[in-house]
């Protein structure tokens, strides 16, 4: 095998050929690089939370592509830095994305999911529920978080399409995300001279950052604050669609919701690509001596399926117990929006599933087409019907 599959047998299990590797196992990387793949959950934990194990960019080989280590990450870019840069960004924004803040969304969020559930009962089946629901509600709860209008998400959900997409040529890339930071820099631009009560304001009047950390910290946040929530939303959808157990208990206690979500993040692990790091020093992981310069990449949907930590792994069971899942990640570089992403996917599926309690798939399973060339696995479509 030469680079991390993406291939799967199944469409909710993860790629092909990583549940027979060991925990850790070599991998050669697609550019000629010879590292390491973590497929065990206790040492993909182990990695994740290593200080010598490195985010930068410049280090980093990707293991789906044959390119070569990108450049330095630009200021603000704090996803590809270490401490301290890393530290001083992620303070900046932590106080940003709080439960409590998250909570004074969640009116917003609701009224937006009852909005586009209103709209689907007035158009009928069958619907595209990723058109229809899926996308719109966090790509409006991020415009809402940051201070985006909502009527430039048309723009924004075509650049990010672009930028996830592993098979877009680098022109194309790099015309998507100048078309994007051009736009959030203007935005930036407009919150410095007229300041509201959003998360870019809020930076503004802090200080501490200048309009090019702003927007390449508004552009990182805006793609992965509607682009994950989307896939999720629609992916577990589907997953429960396809789990008519799991459904009908889902239906008979809603009480079950918050731990649905987690068992759904958990089965479905739908940042499939990563994350890879690079080892600063020589050090010793699960028993296998890791040189300085390696790198070193989880496979986080092999590491959500280990039968050592969860019991019957391939079974999606609502009951679990799901503390421990690395979904979100794990260690300095754990997700920043996920407690915005729990609220989106809980209201998103307990309003669902209560307005349409006969929503059932409009095609069959098999004609679902799934994306595993983007940077996060989802469903392309999801066509759905219910009784009216």
């Amino acid at each position: 095998m030469t680079g991390l599959p993406t291939d799967r047998a199944h469409p909710l299990d993860p790629p092909v050929g990583l549940r027979a590797r060991a925990p850790v196992s070599r991998l050669p990387y697609p550019d000629g690089h010879l590292g390491w793949l973590v497929t065990g959950h206790d040492a993909a934990r182990a990695v994740l939370a290593d200080p010598r194990l490195s985010a930068r960019a410049e280090l980093r080989h990707s293991p789906v592509s044959a390119t070569g280590p990108a450049d330095p990450a630009p200021p603000g870019v704090f996803i590809a830095m270490d401490p301290p840069d890393h530290t001083r960004y992620r303070r900046l924004l932590t106080g940003q994305f709080t439960v409590r803040r998250m909570r004074l969304l969640e009116p917003l969020i609701e009224r937006h999911t009852t909005e586009h559930l209103d709209a689907m009962r007035r158009q009928g089946p069958p619907v595209d529920l990723v058109e229809a629901f899926a996308l719109p509600i966090p790509s409006l709860a991020i415009c809402d978080l940051l201070g985006v209008p909502h009527s430039d998400r048309d723009r924004f959900q075509r650049d990010t399409a672009v930028i996830a997409s592993l098979d877009t040529t680098p022109a194309r890339t790099a015309a998507a995300m100048a078309d994007l930071t051009g736009f959030l820099g203007e935005l930036v631009a407009h919150k410095r001279a007229r300041p509201t009560g959003d998360l870019i304001s809020d930076l503004v009047r802090g200080g501490e950052v200048d309009d090019n950390e702003l927007t390449a910290i508004a552009v990182m946040l805006l793609i992965a604050g509607h682009e994950t929530t989307a896939n999720m939303l629609a992916l577990g959808l589907y997953a429960l669609l396809t789990n008519p157990d799991q459904l009908a208990a889902l239906r008979a206690d809603p009480a079950l919701t918050d731990n649905a979500v987690e068992e759904l993040l958990r089965h479905l692990s739908i940042v499939h690509i990563g994350p890879t790091r690079t080892a600063l020093e020589d050090l010793t992981i699960a028993g296998h001596h890791i040189t300085a310069g390696e790198n070193v990449t989880v496979s986080l949907p092999s590491a959500n399926r280990d039968p050592a930590r969860f019991p019957r792994p391939d079974r999606l069971d609502l009951t679990r117990t799901t503390s421990g899942h690395l979904a979100f990640g794990h260690g300095i570089h754990q997700c920043l929006g996920q407690q915005l992403a729990r609220v989106e996917l809980r209201v998103g599926y307990h309003a669902l599933l209560h307005r349409f309690p006969s929503l059932r798939l409009a095609v069959d399973a098999a004609e679902i087409q799934f994306a595993t060339d983007t940077v996060t696995y989802g469903v392309r479509r999801l066509p759905v019907t219910w009784d009216q």
